[in-house]
């Protein structure tokens, strides 16, 4: 239904006084629940139109990454893109970024040209993801995803500078050599998977932020609230209220089951994808970092001991144990020069 997806914050007395106002004019989902709620104490509806917005701008940047995989790996038409986005919003990936997508790439101008052919490739941005990722540098959360995608942005803006870089610097790639139709079904999988990254991402930093600001998120209630009404509208929203639903605790949205079942399903095509992109020399870097995230977070050991021990080596910064307590640090004079001095502070 019409209108748009609001997203209040501040005092929760005077929510009540302008509910009734908000939730009239607000988009409304298939059932008629408004597209608006109280999110939070203070700044919080205006943080969580933040994340909103960077969630938007991973989204935008992936199906932009399967475009090129799309046009430049496989050499498909844009009517065979058209047509494949008609397919793809009729499954998981329904969502106004996928509809717009498919009309973009069947739209011609009064001369038959394909007018998405005739824009130059320098994005813009007015700073909603950038803010995103500061944020999540902030209070120390991996947004990876979103940061990679901020940061395409600001490579395709310095285009005469990669033109002539084109012109200098030659990669050592391969054309793609395996079944054209098998791969676009790994693309449809890779982007859903990579997506369900994102919002778990996005959630995560929600969590980090009202934990340190004091806010009260309703997370099911803010997936219900993206559910009509905006950009990043998509059928997987209710998926991700009722995970919280079922658990208002829940960490990551990668540990609910239905998520994690999704991403093991998809998880073959996902790294077929990135290899493939990788052979071929074409960037994915939001679906490429999708993958490490996920990668990384399944993992129960990673090389920051190794770190750990660089950092107290050069500047004494001292470390942990996995065979003594939590919070009981050491120093190690690697070179025997250095002493027994060790830095005062530590920081996670």
């Amino acid at each position: 239904m019409l209108g748009p997806s609001i997203m209040p914050g501040g005092s929760p007395s005077a929510w009540e006084h302008v509910k009734p106002i908000f939730q009239a004019i607000s988009a409304k989902t298939e059932d008629g629940t408004p597209c608006c709620d109280w999110v939070g104490e203070g700044g919080a509806g205006h943080f969580v139109k933040m994340v909103h917005n960077g969630i938007e701008y991973g989204d935008m940047q992936m199906i932009c990454e399967t475009y090129q995989m799309m046009k430049q790996g496989l050499g498909m038409s844009n009517e065979e893109m058209h047509q494949t986005l008609i397919e793809w919003n009729k499954g998981e990936l329904d969502s106004y970024l996928i509809e717009i997508t498919r009309d973009i790439l069947g739209y011609k101008d009064e001369d038959g040209k394909y007018v998405v052919d005739l824009i130059l490739d320098a994005a813009g941005q007015k700073g909603t993801g950038k803010w995103t990722v500061v944020e999540a540098l902030d209070n120390g959360q991996p947004l990876t995803l979103i940061a990679e995608a901020v940061f395409a942005r600001c490579l395709s803006a310095i285009k005469e500078e990669r033109v002539a870089a084109s012109k200098t610097i030659k990669g050592h790639t391969a054309p793609f050599s395996g079944d054209r139709k098998a791969f676009v079904n790994d693309l449809r999988q890779a982007l859903y998977a990579s997506k369900i990254v994102s919002y778990a991402q996005g959630y995560q930093l929600m969590r980090a932020a009202a934990k340190e600001y004091g806010w009260n998120l309703n997370y099911g209630g803010i997936a219900l609230m993206w559910r009509g009404g905006c950009i990043i509208r998509s059928a997987f929203l209710g998926k991700i209220k009722e995970a919280f639903d079922k658990n208002h605790d829940l960490v990551n949205l990668l540990l609910d089951p239905f998520f994690t079942k999704a991403v093991d399903d998809a998880q073959a095509s996902w790294r077929r994808v990135v290899t493939s992109a990788v052979n071929m020399g074409i960037p994915v870097p939001s679906i490429g970092s999708a993958l490490a995230y996920f990668d990384g977070y399944r993992s129960d050991r990673l090389p920051a001991n190794l770190l750990q021990a660089q950092r107290d080596y050069f500047g004494a910064h001292t470390y942990e144990r996995v065979d003594k307590a939590r919070g009981e640090f050491f120093h190690t004079n690697w070179t025997g020069r250095g002493g027994t001095t060790s830095a005062s502070t530590y920081v996670v």
